[in-house]
């Protein structure tokens, strides 16, 4: 038997997550192939063996090596993978893109960039007068925050956040001073996916996310958020993500592409993604698979 689509997932907060996406399957006419830990030894047997296969993959199963073959067989037989793991590790690489949007014309905070600790153990003195009185020190490879340090004051702060991921580069960025716009940060986290893109305000303390209303994009001239996350889409070549972007003078992109959305919807977790959102990002993917038949 061959799916349309194979959803491999197991965290237990992706459940509404692969709920819409089973949905949107049956709303499209297409096939749903869900792989859980319950049924993982018994599904990639089948599909090793050429029992059961698929024609498109949505990985919801990073993180997880047991997991792996899924994907090494859908690069190894010319299944459409959504995000494949070679140009999503190309593309989370903050140093790389830091350079790619930079050479695009893209905005982006003032940036140190280091070589990674083990590649260079001791690093020229660095002039930090530019950076302000604080400034952020992030690994190139970090997501969620991990190893992110805000409000860093000095060299020696450095020097020792290297040696946390010492086979990472690390950016030493300046602080961004938003807009304040209805009384709040104008802050943004936009998500993109196959063609179209849904800005949110977004609390930096909070993360609380609101949706950025047509009305909002008409009155505070918000539109070019939607071109700078196309502009990115044209570098990163992803099917699915979000960049964070402050509205300062210009747009600035602040963290510039993160693939490994998290999922939790706003009716569900405070700081979850609104749940239309969610949905038409899932719909947009789906349609992916279906557009492939």
């Amino acid at each position: 038997m061959q799916y349309d689509l194979c959803l491999p997932w197991y965290w237990e907060y992706d459940d509404t997550f692969a709920g819409m996406v089973e949905r949107a399957c049956i709303d499209k006419g297409i096939s749903l192939w869900q792989i859980k830990p319950d049924n993982l030894l018994a599904s990639i047997t089948a599909l090793y063996k050429g029992v059961t296969t698929f024609r498109t993959l949505l990985d919801r199963g990073q993180g997880e090596t047991t997991f792996d073959p899924i994907p090494r067989w859908a690069h190894e037989y010319g299944a459409r993978r959504i995000n494949p793991a070679e140009v999503s590790a190309w593309s989370e690489d903050k140093a790389t893109m830091h350079l790619e949007l930079i050479n695009s014309g893209l905005h982006t905070p003032y940036t140190i960039l280091l070589a990674p600790f083990l590649e260079q153990p001791v690093i020229p003195q660095i002039d930090l007068t530019p950076l302000g009185d604080n400034f952020v020190i992030k690994p190139s490879n970090g997501g969620g925050g991990e190893g992110v340090i805000i409000g860093a004051s000095s060299v020696d702060e450095i020097l020792q956040a290297r040696m946390e991921f010492p086979e990472q580069k690390y950016l030493i960025q300046a602080h961004v001073t938003p807009q304040i716009i209805q009384e709040s940060p104008s802050w943004f986290r936009v998500f993109y996916a196959n063609g179209e893109t849904y800005p949110c305000w977004w609390d930096m303390d909070t993360h609380i996310y609101a949706t950025v209303t047509a009305q909002d994009e008409s009155q505070y001239r918000l539109g070019g958020l939607r071109d700078v996350t196309k502009r990115i889409v044209s570098i990163c070549k992803l099917d699915w993500f979000s960049t964070e972007i402050a509205l300062a003078d210009e747009f600035i992109v602040v963290d510039y592409v993160n693939d490994e959305i998290d999922t939790r919807v706003q009716s569900q977790a405070m700081d979850g993604v609104p749940d239309e959102v969610i949905n038409s990002i899932v719909i947009q993917l789906v349609k992916i698979a279906k557009d492939i038949l």
